[in-house]
C-alpha cells in the first residue's frame, strides 16, 4: 500500500508541475520573446523485490524552453536589416517629396525664372516685365533657401535621433550585462534560468532594432555583444556606453563614439544595421551629396549672371551689376573651412574661394599640412588624394574650381582641415539688385553699317567673347568708335580708324561665305560674322551702345537654361542648370524606389523569420488547452490513485480488527 500510495505522490506531483508550465506558457502568450516551456519527466529508480523490480513512479527532471538558436539568430539579424532599410526609407521619401514637389522644387522655379526673362527680352525698356524677371530671381533664391532649409533640418533631426538611440543603446546594453550576471549565477545551481533567457534574448533583439550587433555565446550562459568590427558593447556583466558628439573634423556633423572605461573610439564609420545605421546611411550616402549638389547648382546659377550681368549695360548706361550676391561673399567664405579641434592653432582658417563654378564637384575635402606651409588635399567622394601645394604660392593653389589661402592665424605640420565649398551655398543664395533697371539686358557695342555702302555685305552686331568683368563702360566708350573697311584689291577687312587688333591678321574675307571676325580693342574683344559681298571702300563702325531697346546681353542670358555650365571637370562635356538638378532628383528617385523594394523584401523575411520561431517556441493556446485537460485528467487519476491506496489501507486494517 505503501508503494502504490508513493506512487500516486509522485503521479500528483508531476502532474501539479504540468500544469503550473502550462499554466505560465498560457499566462505569457502575448509577452515579448517568450518561449513556450516543457517539463520533462522520468520515471524513479525502481526497487527490487523478489518478483522483479517495481517501479516507484515518477519525477520531473527539468523545465526546458522549446528554443533554437539559429532561428532566434535569423530573427535577430533580419530584425536589424529591416530598422535600418526603414530609418534609410523613411528620410528618402522626405527627401523625394521635397525635391520633386511643385511647390519646393527648383525646376519649377528655374522655368519660371527663365520664362520671365524670355518676356522681358521681347521689350528690354520695360519696367514691369524687368519687375517679373527680379521677382523670380527672388523667387529662385527662396526655393533654393527652403531646400538647404528642410536638408539642414533633416540634419538636426538626425543628430537629435542619433542621441536617443545611443541612449536607448546604452540602456539596453546595461541591461543585458545585468541578465548575463543573474544567468551565469542562475545557471550554477545546474539550471537554466529560462525566463531570465527569454528576457536577454528580447533584450538584444530590441537592440537589434537600434544597431549592427555581433553575439557571442559564453560556456557560463552568458553573452558578448560587439558593435562596428568588434568593438565590445557588452562582455559578461560589463557594458560600455554609447555616446554622441559634435564631429572632430565636422562640427556640422555628430559621430558616434564608444566609452570603455577612460577609453573613447570614434566608431561612426563602423557602425552598420539598425536604425542608427541607416540614419548613418542616408546622412553619408544621400543628405550630405543633396546639400552639396544644391549648393553648387546655386553657386552656378548666381557666378553665371553676375558674371554675364557684368557683360552688358544697364538702362542707365552704367555696367549690370550683380543680380545675386558675390559667391566669395564673407560669409559664403567663413562657412568653407573647419579646423579639427587638435590643431596647433584653434584660430587659423583657410580661405576657400570660388574660381570656376564650371569645375566644382560635389565632394568635401580633407587637408593635411606636412609643413607650415605644405599640404595635400583628400578628395573624400573617391578618395584621390592630389598636392602637395604651397599655401604661399602665387597665384594660390587651385583644384575643382577653387582656391586655398591661408584665412587667418598659424599653421603646423599635423594640422588637418576640412573643406566644404559647396554645402552651405543655397542657404546664402539671395538677390542683391533692388531696381529693375539695374538688369543689364544690352551688350555693350553696336555694328553699324556704312549708308554708302555699295555691296551686300552684312557685319552681324557684336558679341563681347573677353574683358574685364565688370565692364568699364567709360573706359570702353574712349575706345570706340573703331571703324573697318573692306580692301577689293587684298581682300582683306583692315582697321581704317581707331586703335584695334583683328584676329587674324591680316583677316581675308571670302565674298558670298560667312566670315568670322574678332576685333581687339584695348582689353575688350568682340566677335562678329561678315556674309554677303563687300564692294571696295565698304566700311562697318563698331560703336558704344547708347540704345536702351537691346536685348543682345539678356539673349546670351536666356542661352545660359540649356548651355553647359556644371560638371566640366577632368575635360567632361558638362550639364546645364536643369540637368544639374535633374541629376539630383534622377539620384534620389533611383534611392527612394530601391529603399521601397529592400523595405518590402526584408520586411517579407523579418515576417518569415519570426513565423519560422513562433513556429517551434511561440505559445499556442489550442496546444496548451489541450494540454490543460490533459494534465487534469492526469492528477485525477493520480488522486484516484492515492484513494485506492488509501482504501486497500483501509480494508486491510478493518479485516485485522
Amino acid at each position: 500500500m505503501a508503494d502504490l500510495f508513493g506512487i500516486g505522490l509522485t503521479g500528483l506531483r508531476a502532474s501539479q508541475t504540468q500544469l503550473a508550465v502550462t499554466g505560465q506558457n498560457i499566462t505569457n502568450v502575448n509577452t515579448p520573446g517568450y518561449s513556450r516551456q516543457s517539463a520533462l519527466q522520468a520515471t524513479q529508480v525502481p526497487s527490487y523485490t523478489g518478483a522483479g523490480y517495481i517501479g516507484n513512479g515518477t519525477k520531473v527532471v527539468d523545465v526546458s524552453r522549446i528554443y533554437n538558436q539559429f532561428l532566434t539568430n535569423q530573427v535577430r539579424t533580419s530584425t536589424s536589416t529591416n530598422s535600418e532599410v526603414q530609418a534609410f526609407q523613411s528620410q528618402l521619401e522626405q527627401l523625394n517629396t521635397l525635391v520633386s514637389s511643385s511647390a519646393t522644387g527648383i525646376t519649377p522655379g528655374l522655368q519660371s525664372y527663365f520664362d520671365a526673362l524670355q518676356t522681358a527680352i521681347e521689350d528690354p525698356a520695360n519696367l514691369p516685365a524687368r519687375q517679373l524677371v527680379l521677382s523670380e530671381a527672388e523667387g529662385l533664391a527662396s526655393r533654393f533657401n527652403t531646400v538647404h532649409s528642410s536638408l539642414n533640418s533633416q540634419n538636426q533631426f538626425i543628430s537629435q535621433q542619433m542621441t536617443t538611440l545611443a541612449d536607448q543603446t546604452s540602456r539596453l546594453a546595461t541591461s543585458i550585462a545585468q541578465y548575463n550576471d543573474s544567468i551565469a549565477i542562475a545557471s550554477a545551481n545546474g539550471a537554466q534560468p529560462n525566463d531570465l533567457l527569454d528576457a536577454r534574448d528580447e533584450a538584444v533583439r530590441q537592440l537589434s532594432e537600434l544597431i549592427g550587433i555581433s553575439v557571442v555565446q559564453q560556456d557560463d550562459n552568458t553573452l558578448n555583444i560587439f558593435v562596428g568590427s568588434g568593438q565590445p558593447l557588452v562582455v559578461g556583466k560589463e557594458a560600455s556606453t554609447l555616446a554622441v558628439r559634435s564631429g572632430s573634423a565636422d562640427p556640422g556633423r555628430v559621430e558616434v563614439v564608444l566609452k570603455s572605461g577612460n577609453s573613447v573610439q570614434d566608431i561612426t564609420s563602423l557602425v552598420s544595421g539598425g536604425e542608427l545605421g541607416g540614419l548613418l546611411k542616408y546622412r553619408n550616402d544621400v543628405l550630405d551629396p543633396a546639400l552639396n549638389a544644391i549648393g553648387r547648382l546655386a553657386l552656378s546659377i548666381s557666378s553665371e549672371f553676375n558674371s554675364q550681368q557684368g557683360q552688358g549695360l544697364d538702362l542707365n548706361g552704367n555696367a549690370g551689376a550683380a543680380l545675386f550676391n558675390d559667391v566669395n561673399s564673407p560669409e559664403l567664405v567663413d562657412g568653407r573651412s573647419y579646423a579639427r579641434a587638435t590643431n596647433s592653432d584653434p584660430d587659423a582658417k583657410l580661405s576657400v574661394r570660388i574660381s570656376d563654378t564650371s569645375q566644382l564637384s560635389t565632394s568635401e575635402y580633407d587637408v593635411v599640412f606636412t609643413s607650415s606651409t605644405q599640404f595635400t588635399v583628400r578628395r573624400t567622394s573617391d578618395d584621390s588624394v592630389v598636392g602637395p601645394f604651397d599655401l604661399t604660392s602665387v597665384p594660390p593653389p587651385e583644384l575643382d574650381g577653387f582656391t586655398i589661402e591661408l584665412g587667418g592665424g598659424g599653421i603646423a605640420a599635423g594640422d588637418r582641415f576640412l573643406l566644404t565649398p559647396t554645402r552651405f551655398a543655397a542657404a546664402g543664395m539671395e538677390v542683391v539688385m533692388d531696381q529693375p533697371q539695374e538688369l543689364a539686358f544690352a551688350a555693350p557695342a553696336v555694328v553699324d553699317t556704312n549708308l554708302d555702302n555699295r555691296g551686300t555685305g552684312t557685319m552681324s552686331q557684336p558679341t563681347l567673347i573677353d574683358g574685364p568683368a565688370p565692364i568699364d563702360p567709360a573706359t570702353l566708350q574712349g575706345l570706340l568708335p573703331i571703324e573697318l573697311g573692306y580692301d577689293a584689291a587684298s581682300g582683306e577687312l583692315q582697321v581704317s580708324s581707331g586703335t584695334a587688333t583683328l584676329n587674324p591678321s591680316p583677316l581675308v574675307i571670302t565674298p558670298g561665305q560667312t566670315n568670322s571676325v574678332e576685333v581687339t580693342v584695348g582689353a575688350y574683344t568682340f566677335s562678329m560674322s561678315l556674309t554677303g559681298t563687300p564692294k571696295d571702300g565698304d566700311s562697318f563702325s563698331l560703336n558704344f551702345n547708347t540704345g536702351v531697346a537691346d536685348n543682345r546681353n539678356a539673349l546670351v542670358m536666356s542661352e545660359l537654361q540649356s548651355a553647359k555650365v556644371l560638371g566640366q571637370a577632368n575635360g567632361a562635356e558638362g550639364f546645364s542648370f536643369v540637368d544639374g538638378y535633374g541629376d539630383l532628383f534622377q539620384r534620389v528617385a533611383t534611392f527612394t524606389a530601391q529603399a521601397r523594394t529592400d523595405a518590402e523584401s526584408s520586411q517579407a523575411v523579418l515576417v518569415q523569420a519570426t513565423n519560422n520561431r513562433d513556429s517551434v517556441s511561440a505559445v499556442n493556446l489550442d496546444e496548451e488547452a489541450a494540454n490543460l485537460i490533459k494534465f487534469e485528467q492526469y492528477y485525477n487519476a493520480s488522486a484516484q490513485v492515492i484513494q485506492v491506496a488509501r482504501t486497500i489501507f483501509d480494508t486491510l486494517i478493518s479485516s485485522i480488527r
